[in-house]
């Protein structure tokens, strides 16, 4: 099952945003698998301390996205795919590297001094 007690949100984008991106690293580092049951909405407000309407608007998001499933009755589940999969993973792993990139630009880094330093660290 998806976990959300060690989501911490930040100020810096809507709560529903963080919490669908929240669910979809989980996903990324496979810790969420296709067929894993999210808790109910009423659950997860209760336990992050949100407004309701706050996670329904997230879980909206999420399978409009289509990386969660809601069958009626049964609940809410993670859905995933090689298309999903993909698409996840190329959105946060270019992310993670975008930040890094803009990070270094703006420390005034070089092309070279930075790929020296990622060879020198992926080493160690």
């Amino acid at each position: 099952m998806v976990q959300f007690h060690d989501l911490r949100f930040s100020s810096r984008e809507p709560v529903y945003q963080q919490l669908a991106a929240h669910v979809k690293r989980q996903i990324f580092r496979r810790t969420a698998q296709n067929g894993d049951p999210l808790p109910s909405r009423r659950d997860i407000a209760a336990t992050l301390e949100i407004n309701p309407n706050t996670v329904q608007k997230a879980f909206r998001l999420m399978e409009e996205e289509g990386f969660v499933r809601t069958n009626g009755n049964t609940g809410s589940v993670i859905y995933t795919n090689e298309a999903i999969l993909t698409q996840i993973d190329t959105e946060l792993s270019r992310g993670i590297v975008a930040a890094f990139v803009k990070e270094a630009k703006e420390n005034g880094l070089s092309f070279p001094r930075v790929i020296a330093l990622i060879s020198e660290l992926w080493e160690s």
